[in-house]
C-alpha cells in the first residue's frame, strides 16, 4: 500500500466544483469567532459538497489570509454569503422548505445515530459560537437540536471538528 500524490486523486476544478451537484445541504454559522474555525468550514463544505455556507452576526468573512490558510482556497470554490443575524438566516430558510437543525446538547435534542434525516427535503445545520452555542432564540424555531456522543470528560468539540462529525453523518445517509 502506499499514499496517493494529488495527481492520482482525480479531484474536481474549482469551476467544475461549482458546476457540480451538491448534497442538500447548507452550513450556518451563528457567530463563531475564529477565523481558523471558519477556514475549516469551508474546506469541509468543499469536500462534503454543501450547497452554501451563511456567514452570521460577527462571523468572519473572507478574503481574510487566516482564513485562507486553514481553508486552503476552498473559499473560492464554496458559495457563501453573509447574514446580519443568524434568528433571520434561519427563518428564510425555513420559508424556502429547509429544516433547520442545531448542533447543540438541549433538552430532547436527538443522538447523532438515532437522527434519520427526511430523504428529498434540504437540511439546515446552525453551528454556534464556541463559547455560547447557538443562540436561544434560533433553537426556539428549528426542527430541533443534534447531539454527537461523547464518553470522556470534556463536554464538547471544537466547533468544526463537530461540523466534520455531523456533516459527513448527514452524507453518508444520503449516499445510501
Amino acid at each position: 500500500m502506499r499514499k496517493l500524490g494529488i495527481d492520482e486523486m482525480d479531484r474536481l476544478t474549482v469551476e467544475e466544483f461549482k458546476e457540480s451537484e451538491k448534497f442538500p445541504f447548507v452550513i450556518v454559522l451563528d457567530n463563531i469567532r475564529s477565523l481558523n474555525n471558519v477556514g475549516s468550514f469551508f474546506r469541509t463544505a468543499d469536500a462534503l459538497r454543501a450547497q452554501k455556507i451563511i456567514l452570521c452576526g460577527y462571523t468572519p468573512k473572507p478574503p481574510h489570509r487566516d482564513i485562507t490558510k486553514s481553508a486552503l482556497g476552498a473559499e473560492l470554490s464554496v458559495e457563501w454569503e453573509a447574514s446580519p443575524d443568524t434568528l433571520s438566516a434561519v427563518q428564510e430558510l425555513k420559508q424556502l422548505g429547509y429544516q433547520i437543525w442545531c448542533v447543540e446538547q438541549a433538552e430532547d435534542s436527538i443522538l447523532l445515530q438515532h437522527f434519520a434525516p427526511e430523504p428529498g427535503v434540504p437540511h439546515a445545520f446552525v453551528f454556534g459560537n464556541e463559547v455560547s452555542g447557538v443562540q436561544d432564540e434560533v433553537i426556539a424555531v428549528s426542527d430541533g437540536c443534534l447531539e454527537i456522543p461523547q464518553f470522556g470528560t470534556k463536554h464538547s468539540f471544537n466547533v468544526s471538528v463537530a461540523a466534520g462529525i455531523v456533516l459527513w453523518d448527514f452524507v453518508r445517509k444520503n449516499l445510501t
